[in-house]
């Protein structure tokens, strides 16, 4: 293995999903080894089972066990406090690492909410909170990319009903600065900022909401009045496609399906998660546990293989504007 290559966490998720076989088939390929030296963070007992699920051959890997026994009862598919356990643990391991500059970056497998919630972590209702926890970041925002598009989410894990409650102008313009400031970090200086629209229409001139008049265009006003290349509000029925043309650089989503629908459609295969606000580079796979076709052998790695480019990437700050 080229010494040269950053050292990368990777987290291997819940036992019960396809994280462990993506994992196993990327290593197995070399697609991983490729980017990075892979140091994987899970229970030995699940890589392994989702090797075997893979039907391929691991041999010496360099893992950092959590320590949790494989449950009598472990299945694909189901929902398990252990396995939540394993997950966890694994994401706080890998965090661990990162944030002592062990590792360049950490790379995450899915977890499941459900399984993360029966283990008794109830306030951990994704990874961009388990790290928030972790590290104290008061702000955290979630970046998907995919190539020809970046949209980063005002908020995530709301209900539409409270997303649009948290649509005011200090929350827009608060992302507008992390977003700025993080991804000049990453190599992308004066990012292009798109701004979505809330409402349909872009509330029609308040006739369809006053989001847009009341939130979002003073936000945009004084990101703009401090120096962040941002414009909008835009209709989000428009926006995500100017950006993909090359109008913008990113678009800033009001909320969790904005965003994700417009990502996946786009190019689902190669959709990867950034998390902005935490001091050490995390991404992600940009799919779930999949426990409908979990221990079958099918699930496609792709997404980790772009999740791992993309945190070499980010940690040597070559970012740019075109692709990640």
């Amino acid at each position: 293995m080229n010494s040269d290559l950053p050292l990368i966490a990777i987290s291997a998720g819940d036992p019960a999903g396809i994280g462990a076989e993506v994992l196993a088939k990327s290593l197995a390929s070399g697609e991983l080894r490729r980017w990075c030296r892979p140091q994987v963070v899970g229970a030995r007992w699940a890589i392994e089972a989702g090797a075997r699920a893979a039907n391929v051959s691991l041999g010496d890997l360099d893992v950092v066990d959590v320590g949790v026994p494989r449950p009598p009862d472990f299945r694909f598919g189901a929902v398990s406090p252990v396995c939540g356990t394993v997950a966890v643990r694994a994401v706080e391991h890998a965090a661990e690492l990162a944030a002592r500059g062990d590792v360049a970056a950490m790379v995450t497998c899915p977890i499941n909410k459900e399984a993360v919630h029966a283990a008794g972590f109830v306030d951990d209702i994704g990874h961009q909170e388990i790290l928030a926890r972790l590290t104290g970041a008061a702000w955290t925002a979630t970046m998907l990319m995919t190539p020809g598009l970046r949209v980063v989410h005002l908020s995530t894990h709301k209900s539409l009903l409270e997303a649009a409650r948290f649509v005011t102008a200090v929350n827009v313009f608060e992302k507008l600065q992390l977003t700025r400031d993080t991804l000049a970090r990453w190599g992308l200086q004066n990012p292009r900022i798109a701004v979505a629209a809330l409402n349909p229409h872009g509330g029609e001139g308040g006739l369809l909401g006053r989001e847009e008049i009341e939130q979002i265009a003073p936000a945009v006003a004084r990101a703009r009045a401090e120096g962040i290349d941002a414009v909008g509000p835009i209709p989000a029925d428009s926006v995500f496609t100017r950006a993909i043309a090359g109008e913008f650089d990113l678009v800033l989503a009001m909320y969790h399906d904005q965003g994700h629908i417009a990502i996946k459609v786009h190019n689902f295969a190669e959709s990867v998660t950034a998390t902005l606000g935490i001091p050490f580079i995390r991404t992600s796979v940009d799919h779930g546990t999949a426990f409908d076709i979990a221990g079958r052998g099918i699930a496609d790695p792709t997404s980790l293989v772009a999740a791992t480019r993309a945190a070499v990437t980010l940690a040597t700050g070559r970012l740019g504007r075109d692709g990640f």
